[in-house]
Parts: structure tokens; C-alpha cells; sequence
């Protein structure tokens, strides 16, 4: 197991919308060895943008990609400390939404300015955190590692993205440093 409690039969599913934001959060330089920027190359950022972006909407421009980067970076410190939103609100407010009323009942956002893929990325965000599912979007504890990723755990307790991979080996440290003060 991946230090993911299952409900029986299978894990708990990623919502995609929560999925997309991860992935987009590990586009950025994280782990050992170091990984690169992704959304530095264009045909990779353009598909890590795709679930973000209205049907017909043009590529991502490189103006686009600078301002996504820079909103990805400030994600990953809301992830990783929840008083970190002024910079995502400062880059929020470069998009404007109309509410939108359908009959029966339902309320949709309709961006009206900005870059369409900038307010995607901030629509989502804010779908996540108005429904409390963006408390589950968490970065790894371990901080060679910070990987981010989605807490499908019950207790909302995870704390490593691979319990195998960082986990276990945060476990044993722990366990070898006791045994040597001990000993």
C-alpha cells in the first residue's frame, strides 16, 4: 500500500479537478534528484494546462505560462502554510467572473477578463477550497522530497505522498536516532 487507507475494495478516488491542481503543483523543481520545471516546455506546460483551459480557448501564451508559474509557486506555499494567500489573491485579481444562473438553480462562473488559463487555475482553486477538498491537496513531509499530492485518507492525516518511499524512510531515521541517544 502507498500509506493510503482503502474503503474495502478501493482506494478512495482523486476528484480530477484535485488531480489537475496536483499535477500542476509538481511541475515545479522538487525531489532528489531534482526535477525540472515542466511548465518550461511548451508542449508539456500546454498539456498540464489542458484540464484548466475552456473548450476552444487558445494555447497558453508564454505570458500565460510566467503568470501560471508564478500563481503554481504561490499555490504551493498555501498547500504547504495556509496564511500564505496574499500572493494568490494578488494574482487572482487579474481575472474577473460573472456569476452565471441556470434554471434549474445551479451557479457556474463565466470568466470575463484575464488569461482564460490563469482563471482557470484560480476557478479551480476556488471550487477546492469552497467545498473543503483543497485541504486534502498537501505537499510531502519529507523535505528532500516535497512532493505534492491528495490526502484520500479518512483522518485527513497523510503525511507523505509514498508511505515506501518517504514514509518508511523518515520511520527508520527516527528509530536510528532513538536507538543511538539510547544507546
Amino acid at each position: 500500500m502507498d500509506g493510503q487507507e482503502t474503503t474495502g475494495v478501493a482506494a478512495r478516488q482523486v476528484p480530477a479537478l484535485a488531480e489537475a491542481v496536483v499535477d500542476l503543483l509538481n511541475s515545479r523543481p522538487h525531489a532528489t534528484p531534482q526535477l525540472p520545471d515542466t511548465l518550461a516546455d511548451p508542449a508539456t506546460a500546454e498539456r498540464l494546462l489542458l484540464p484548466f483551459r475552456e473548450p476552444g480557448t487558445p494555447a497558453p501564451s508564454e505570458h500565460d505560462i510566467v503568470q501560471v508559474t508564478v500563481l503554481r509557486d504561490a499555490l504551493v506555499k498555501v498547500v504547504s502554510t495556509p496564511d500564505a494567500w496574499a500572493e494568490v489573491n494578488r494574482l487572482a485579481e487579474s481575472v474577473a467572473f460573472h456569476h452565471v444562473f441556470s434554471d434549474d438553480g445551479r451557479v457556474t462562473l463565466r470568466q470575463v477578463s484575464g488569461s482564460p488559463v490563469v482563471g482557470g487555475v484560480v476557478r479551480a482553486v476556488a471550487e477546492l477550497a469552497a467545498d473543503g477538498r483543497l485541504a486534502r491537496v498537501r505537499v510531502c513531509a519529507n523535505a528532500e522530497c516535497s512532493h505534492a499530492f491528495y490526502d484520500t485518507t479518512r483522518s485527513r492525516t497523510q503525511r507523505w505522498h509514498s508511505y515506501e518511499m518517504c514514509g518508511n524512510r523518515a520511520n527508520v531515521a527516527a528509530y536510528r536516532a532513538r536507538t543511538r541517544r539510547s544507546g
